[in-house]
């Protein structure tokens, strides 16, 4: 494990930088499904693109690093054994739904909400995932800091919801509330299985296998697509808004390697940090000032992080 008190310096900004992109690839996301047309059919095609756009670039870096081949050939060799059950490989369909949620709502409840939502939905699934033992590591009791920052995010969410809520148009934005909530459920639950994955296979061919069982959940999702309301209008005239998939790897290889220096807990915290900071920022630059309850949320939600991050243990939470 990396302990230079370098490394430990950078990684912080690191993580909160991985978090930001996570902000940031929602947003680019929602923009791309705006421009692309209306519908579910819309909100499919951005994310089939994010996810895909990064699968071209995850194939040749797997096939051009030795290290990559060799975890696709274990990968494998490992599920057809059984000594990996194939469920835990397809946590990238549990990425995908996040994606695609990105491109569904945002549009709609706004970034900062989405984030807030999502942030909520992962703290609080999290716990039970260590209390239930999905993760390679097994069991934990549920841990103090994990338990306020949750705690934090569930009101700071109910703080936004309800202040948007309060609206006329207030009860049609519930289900694409729950959306987010559940996306970061299913969040905590891939970072468990991805941890099952890494151990056999390794960090690229981690990310790769994600990118791929995503990419073909969102094909098929995309072509239910074509069944319903909705069309692809054109292409989106803005460069910047095809970029989502190149926040998603960013921030998977930030996670990968900030994890060896500070561990699971501080890397969660530090990123939940990072993406309600900068939902915020992008929801001031795009839609005006932040209404206080807005503010007041999201101030909730890293207070939360500081004072969990404050109450944990000296030791590291991997």
């Amino acid at each position: 494990m990396p302990e230079h008190p370098l490394a430990r310096a950078l990684s912080v900004p690191l993580m909160l930088l991985g978090g930001g992109l996570v902000a940031l690839q929602s947003q680019l996301n929602s923009h791309l499904a705006q421009g692309l047309g209306t519908g579910l059919r819309a909100g499919a095609g951005a994310a089939l693109w994010s996810f895909g756009s990064g699968l071209v670039i995850l194939t040749a870096l797997v096939l051009l690093v030795p290290g990559g081949r060799g975890g696709v050939g274990r990968l494998t060799g490992a599920i057809r054994s059984g000594e990996l059950p194939w469920w835990k490989a397809i946590g990238g369909l549990l990425g995908a739904y996040f994606v695609a949620a990105q491109g569904i709502t945002v549009g709609t409840i706004g970034i900062a909400l989405f984030i807030v939502a999502f942030t909520a939905g992962q703290s609080s699934a999290s716990i039970l995932v260590d209390r239930w033992g999905l993760s390679p590591a097994g069991r934990h009791p549920v841990s103090a800091p994990r338990l306020v920052a949750a705690s934090f995010a569930v009101v700071a969410v109910a703080l936004k919801a309800g202040d948007q809520l309060s609206t006329d148009a207030g009860a049609l934005l519930i289900p694409f509330a729950l959306l987010a909530l559940v996306a970061g459920v299913l969040q905590a639950v891939q970072q468990a299985l991805n941890g099952h994955v890494s151990r056999t296979a390794g960090s690229l061919t981690t990310t790769w296998n994600n990118f791929l069982v995503g990419t073909t959940g969102l094909a098929v999702l995309f072509a239910i697509s074509l069944l319903v309301d909705g069309e692809i209008t054109g292409l989106s005239p803005d460069w910047w808004a095809y970029l989502g998939g190149l926040c998603g790897m960013v921030f998977i290889w930030i996670a990968s390697w900030t994890v060896h220096v500070h561990g699971v807990l501080v890397l969660g915290l530090c990123m939940i940090a990072g993406q309600v900071v900068t939902a915020e920022i992008i929801e001031l630059v795009v839609s005006g000032p932040v209404g206080m309850v807005g503010l007041l949320g999201g101030g909730l939600t890293v207070l939360g992080v500081v004072i969990a991050l404050a109450i944990r243990p000296a030791t590291r939470s991997l």
